[in-house]
This record gives structure tokens, sequence and C-alpha cells, in this order.
């Protein structure tokens, strides 16, 4: 064959093969991801979430696409995010973080399937009319995080008796009045006092902390937000720097150097909400899908910060811990 002619028969059968994969990337079925925080802060719950897929036979890639959106901490970004996958008319949007990533998606459609994951009771917050049956297009996981506040504020004071908490919250978060005052009330059956420190992104910070130390606070008690969460290297920093205690929802801020968590595992929940996306994508109705609650909470503890904040922690405490790193 000569060079010119094998040339061209090489160059058509490039254009079939891009022309085919093409095709067959608009064949896939797409899913939306949207949440609050950033992919580089947030990436472990993102594979989470991509596992659960995965277990339900999709993986990114080969038999699915999934459109990613990160509102990068600014909550008021997520309408517009959440619009923009609805325009996309992916199959199904992921709408993780919490409720106001699930507020966003659900205000930009009402015909695609919506998976939540979320810290508060899908019901009371109208997302869906029951646990049982979801009806229209919402369903999810929901944690109800918000009301274990007080269990952590007693985790908190067993571990380490403090006078004056400081609740750090994200006002932006619709969860957050319900976790505070559940919070406050267990302060105050204590006997302790407490303060309340509003992040709602990362340059509130700053104002925060010198907040903590003007007030003369002891202890920190960190809300369920995926905002503070994507945070927790600087807030494990400040507390170690102030040689206080500070205990937080999830096992990814002990892993990361904070001192106790007592919560669900988010990873799991994020997994979960992989799968029901998958279901979905084989034809399952959100409608008659039950909202999922996790029955398993995680008690995780960080010796080697213990240690270094002087804080002895009792074997009855080490007992019931279900991971401690040393």
């Amino acid at each position: 064959m000569k060079r010119r002619q094998f040339l061209a028969v090489a160059g058509g059968a490039l254009v079939g093969l891009n022309q085919a994969a093409r095709a067959q990337q608009a064949a896939m079925p797409v899913v939306g991801f949207l949440n609050p925080t950033s992919s580089k802060l947030y990436d472990f719950n993102a594979a989470a979430f991509r596992q659960g897929l995965k277990d339900i036979g999709f993986i990114e890639g080969e038999n699915v696409r999934i459109e990613y959106r990160w509102a990068e901490g600014d909550y008021g970004r997520l309408p517009a995010l959440a619009a923009e996958l609805a325009d996309l008319k992916v199959a199904v949007i992921g709408a993780t973080g919490d409720v106001a990533s699930a507020r966003a998606a659900q205000a930009a459609t009402s015909r695609i399937p919506i998976v939540f994951t979320i810290g508060a009771d899908p019901v009371k917050v109208g997302l869906v009319a029951s646990y049982n049956r979801p009806g229209g297009n919402m369903t999810g996981i929901s944690a109800i995080t918000s009301q274990i506040g007080t269990k952590r504020i007693e985790i908190l004071y067993q571990l380490a008796p403090r006078s004056r908490v400081a609740l750090l919250m994200n006002p932006d978060n619709p969860s957050a009045a319900i976790e505070q005052r559940d919070a406050e009330q267990a302060v105050r059956i204590l006997g302790q006092q407490s303060i309340v420190l509003n992040v709602r992104n990362k340059d509130d910070f700053k104002a925060a902390f010198e907040t903590f130390v003007r007030e003369g606070a002891d202890a920190i008690f960190v809300a369920t937000d995926p905002m503070l969460l994507s945070q927790r290297e600087a807030i494990a920093a400040f507390a170690a720097r102030q040689r206080v205690p500070a205990i937080h929802f999830e096992r990814q801020y002990p892993l990361g150097g904070g001192l106790i968590s007592y919560g669900t595992s988010v990873s799991g929940m994020y997994r979960q909400a992989g799968v029901y996306s998958g279901q979905i994508l084989k034809g399952a109705n959100p409608a008659e899908m039950p909202v999922m609650q996790p029955t398993k909470f995680e008690l995780v503890i960080n010796l080697k910060t213990a240690r270094a904040l002087g804080i002895d922690v009792s074997p009855n405490l080490l007992a019931l811990a279900d991971e401690v790193i040393e």
C-alpha cells in the first residue's frame, strides 16, 4: 500500500474511532453531583459516591459520566449550579452536603430524580412527604445528625470538663438552628456557658478565632456542616495552638489531627447515595425509594492529639471508641 493510501486509510480509521467514542460517551447516562464545598477538600466523599455507583454496576468513564458542580464553600452559588445540572438534563442529581444542596436541586427541577444526603429531617424541611414513600422526585439518606448535638456535648464534657464552650456554626446551613439549640440546652444542663461563633466561609475563621480568645472560651463544639469539614485542618491547628479540646461530627477530623468525633459515617452516606443513584439509572422510582437512615454512630479518638493537649482519656471512653488513632 502506498504511503498516501495508508495515511488515508489510517486517518479514516481514526475518525471512525473518534466518532464511535463520541457516540459511546453521548449514550452514557449522566449523573449530576452537587456539593457546597470543593473537590480538593471533599474528594474522599466524592470517591465514596463513585464507589456506590460502582457497587451497582456503573463506573465513571466506562458506562456513566458524572458532571461535578462544586460551590467552593459559597452556599449562595448552589441554586445556579443546580440549575446548570437541570439544563444539562442529567439522569439524576446527587444533591450532597446537606439541606442547602437538596433545596437548590429541588428548586431547579421537579422532573429529574434527586438523591440527597442531609443531616436533618427531610419531612420537616419539606423535601419529601414521608420516609417510607417520599413521593415526587426526591429521596436520599438522612442522618439527622443535628439531633445528636446533645450527645457530643456530653462526650466533650466527659473527656475534658470545661466551663465555656464555643459553638462553631455555619448560619447559612438550614440545620444549624436546630443543632445550636440542642447543643446550648446540653451546655446549660451541665452547668456550663456557651458562645456562638458564626462562620459562613473560610474568610470568617480569623474573626471567629479572635472572638474565641477574647471571650475566654476553653472548648470547641464543631457543628455538622460540610463547609466546616472542609476547613478541618485549620480548626485542628487552632485548637492545638490554644491547647483546647474540640469535638467534631466526622472521623475525618481526628484523622486530620482533631481530638475526637462522634457521628454517623458521612462517607457511608455518600456511598449509599451513589447506590441509590445507580438504582435510579436502572429504572427505580425515587417516589417509592424509602429515605434511608444510618443506624451506626462512630466514636473516634486521636490519642496523639489528646496527649499533646495534656488530656487523659478515661478507660471507659476508650472502651466505647470505634477507632483509636495512636
